[in-house]
């Protein structure tokens, strides 16, 4: 017996990984995060149970993959975006240890990867940026030594900042000095699905832009100079005269 945990992707259900799929219709046991992940990602299943664990505890989840491990039954522990990236596997996997479970994580596609698609653009540009930091807006629990947002900002990387739509104007004041006004800014809200939504800007007039509309907690923030006009260089992986392993100079 094993619990399986898939990220399910962002919210397309076509953009969940055919391993993920798989387990799904095959798992006789589902526990899916149902405030995240669409109800079409479950199409096809065929199992016996499906919980939602939205409507769950810690201890209610852990409790219900005790159960199927006593009835030899596998589990599709179902989380949005990628399970390892704020998907609260972690404390599970705690009591899965204490409890002799097995389990593995399915990886899926990031909100990061799928608002950057949904933009058109690529985060590491030659000359621009070549690191992305991917955090989160710490208010409500904090944030270890050394992760506050200004200290992220000094490196000017490009940004994906999870769960601060809602203080937009306070993580603006705190990446100002770091990026300067005139540095893009994207606010992309619930992207791949139906409702998916976006507003671009600079520093300087992002929150004008996104007062008027609904962002709310499923918004995911990129910030850095990959999003504008900024020059940059080709890569040197496709450069005529780069040799490599594939392509051999001549």
């Amino acid at each position: 017996m094993t619990v399986y945990f898939i990220g399910a992707g962002p919210g397309d259900p076509e953009l969940i990984t055919v391993k993920g799929q798989r387990l799904i219709r095959q798992c006789p046991v589902i526990i899916y995060a149902g405030s995240l992940v669409p109800a079409a990602v479950l199409e096809g299943h065929q199992a016996h149970t499906v919980i939602n664990s939205a409507e769950l505890h810690l201890e209610q989840i852990v409790e219900a993959m005790r159960q199927a491990h006593a009835n030899d039954e596998d589990v599709a522990r179902v989380h949005s975006g990628d399970p390892s990236l704020y998907g609260a596997i972690g404390e599970q996997i705690r009591h899965l240890r204490e409890l002799g479970i097995d389990y593995q994580i399915v990886p899926g596609v990031t909100a990061t990867a799928a608002s950057a698609a949904l933009l058109g653009c690529e985060l590491t540009l030659p000359d621009v940026a070549q690191t992305v930091i991917l955090t989160r807006y710490g208010d409500s629990s904090p944030m270890p030594a050394g992760e506050q947002l200004a200290d992220l900002a000094r490196h000017g990387s490009t940004l994906a900042i999870h769960l601060g739509v809602r203080h937009l104007p306070r993580i603006v004041e705190e990446l100002l000095p770091h990026y300067g006004a005139d540095c893009p800014i994207a606010v992309v809200h619930r992207a791949t699905w139906p409702d998916q939504d976006w507003v671009k800007g600079t520093l300087a007039d992002i929150c004008e832009r996104v007062a008027s509309r609904d962002f709310r907690r499923t918004a995911l923030i990129l910030v850095g100079h990959v999003l504008g006009d900024t020059p940059f260089a080709d890569s040197a992986l496709y450069r005529a005269g780069h040799a490599h392993l594939y392509r051999p100079g001549s």
